[in-house]
């Protein structure tokens, strides 16, 4: 389109909907309107875009009228509720929920790695869950290469993961405990703040969560590796933003330190760190902020025969 697109955020006043935004304003794709969506609640208020203030829409059926491309990040049942009358209207869907990830008819992308199941759509595009994304980033070019039969891992999960909100109760929690004051929780089941929790979204019958069941499911998806043994602890840690994945992988066929890192290095949207000598690896607090995933303290595995240990880490919303 010669003068660029139409956008649509819905769920524009979310933690993932300013990052929305913040993308927008710095990408390449060309934006000729902008429109935010957000409840009723939230209908009215202003936000910035390119420095110009756009005020807040209420979300309804009929949003998206002109619309090229609706992002979708306001949780499962909002999507589920409008994001079919988005694509009925016109719309691309681009939904950041885990309403449609695990649906044959739904592609479930990351561009680095199975960008052309995207041409596949019928209006709607699923995104991952994120700690997926992170861990997969680094995994599946391994894959590619040797191969990989199993996978355990576990993540150090961000509070950004859980919302705006999530941020804030890490802040206040904080203050209270350096002030000596009560601590109070509402976003996690437990205080977040000097703590770490070994749950992330809720139980099933399994024992896993659903976020540990959502990393099997949709590592086999996109990956199209229907027999791939994969078991993840999913913990949420008192970090701010970035997710990080500690993954002890077996492969079909042998791999070399040499071979892992010259393949990760080649790899689209890794930057590899991994100098152990001189105590260089990927941390949240060096590399918080960036577009591309890290990996690093690669090292042959003990336990698995063709085994790779190594430390994914990516920015959260």
């Amino acid at each position: 389109m010669p003068n660029g697109f139409n956008f649509a955020i819905a769920g524009a006043t979310g933690a993932v909907g300013a990052e929305l935004i913040k993308l927008l304003e710095e990408g390449d794709l060309p934006v000729s309107n902008l429109k935010l969506l957000a409840s009723a609640r939230s209908a009215g208020k202003e936000l910035k875009f390119r420095g110009e203030p756009l005020k807040v829409e209420e979300l309804k059926q009929d949003s998206f009228s002109g619309v090229d491309l609706a992002f979708f990040s306001a949780g499962a049942g909002t999507s589920r509720e409008f994001a079919p009358a988005a694509v009925k209207q016109g719309a691309i869907v681009v939904d950041n929920s885990s309403a449609f990830r695990m649906d044959s008819a739904v592609p479930l992308v990351i561009p680095e790695i199975n960008p052309e199941d995207a041409a596949a759509h019928r209006g709607t595009i699923a995104v991952p869950n994120c700690t997926t994304i992170v861990a997969l980033m680094a995994l599946y070019p391994l894959h590619k290469a040797f191969h990989v039969n199993r996978v355990v891992a576990a993540s150090y999960q961000a509070v950004s993961g859980a919302g705006a909100k999530a941020i804030a109760e890490l802040t206040s929690q904080t203050q209270a405990y350096l002030a000596g004051q009560p601590v109070k929780e509402s976003v996690f089941p437990h205080p977040i703040a000097f703590n770490v929790l070994p749950q992330v979204d809720t139980f099933l019958d399994s024992g896993y969560t659903k976020e540990e069941e959502k990393f099997r499911n949709e590592s086999r998806k996109i990956m199209h590796h229907p027999t791939l043994r994969a078991s993840i602890t999913c913990v949420r840690v008192p970090v701010y933003r970035s997710h990080s994945v500690a993954m002890n992988a077996e492969f079909s066929k042998h791999v070399s330190i040499d071979q892992a890192r010259d393949v990760l290095a080649k790899a689209p949207g890794i930057d590899l760190i991994d100098n152990p000598s001189r105590l260089e690896y990927p941390m949240p607090l060096t590399t918080s902020g960036k577009k591309t995933c890290a990996v690093g303290r690669l090292r042959i595995d003990w336990a698995f025969e063709n085994g790779l240990a190594f430390w994914s880490w990516a920015t959260s919303s």
